[in-house]
């Protein structure tokens, strides 16, 4: 395998279960080879990663949107601290698949209601709802985000909800809300978040 200034070989004797071929990012466009030397037939993954702002929706294998309605408001039309939020993500999958994640992120110093620990409030996270077919296998409420998992997902669409309290003044950017399949990490979607404004 070659791309222009670096070549790297895979030898079957040596590794027949294939193996790995890291290659640097090339500075402009590039074309990639691919030859086999040899009998078999074998197959090659190609994947490209690059870290680049992510400026409107991606989705492969996925969609994702999502709303944020306030559900307590100090200020109208304005965050707050102490002021909940309702967040709802619509989902859409291409395909039936197994054990995917949706990732929402948090402003710092937010929590995500609903777990009933102390200083919780279950009963404002009561009119949270899901809809569709996919049913959540786990629910995790982390500091930087809230994740659902889901150990089935069939073609189609979903939704999924969780409140948010503002607990922090100040201006947070985000990254962005992830969907994607835990075992095949090229099926996901990703929305890019608004930077967000708490006033004290």
């Amino acid at each position: 395998a070659s791309l222009p200034g670096a070549t790297k070989v895979v030898d079957w004797a040596a590794t027949p279960d294939g193996a790995t071929l890291d290659f640097p990012w090339p500075k402009g466009a590039a074309e990639m080879s691919l030859v086999q030397d040899g009998s078999g037939k074998p197959w090659a993954t190609v994947l490209s990663r690059a870290a680049v702002p992510l400026r409107a929706p991606l989705a492969s294998g996925y969609r994702v949107s999502k709303t944020v309605t306030p559900v307590e408001q100090k200020t109208p039309g304005a965050w707050s601290r102490g002021d909940l939020a309702r967040v709802r993500l619509e989902l859409e999958a291409d395909q039936d698949m197994t054990w995917i994640v949706v990732s929402d992120p948090l402003p710092a110093g937010a929590t995500a209601l609903g777990s009933g620990l102390g200083g919780d409030s279950r009963i404002a996270a009561e009119g949270t709802r899901r809809g569709g077919s996919a049913s959540v296998a786990f629910t995790e409420r982390r500091f930087e985000a809230f994740r659902a998992y889901y150990d089935y997902v069939p073609q189609g669409r979903w939704s999924v909800e969780h409140l948010v309290r503002f607990n922090n003044a100040g201006r947070f950017e985000l990254p962005p809300t992830r969907v994607e399949a835990l075992y095949a990490p090229e099926m996901f979607a990703a929305l890019p978040n608004a930077p967000i404004e708490v006033k004290p």
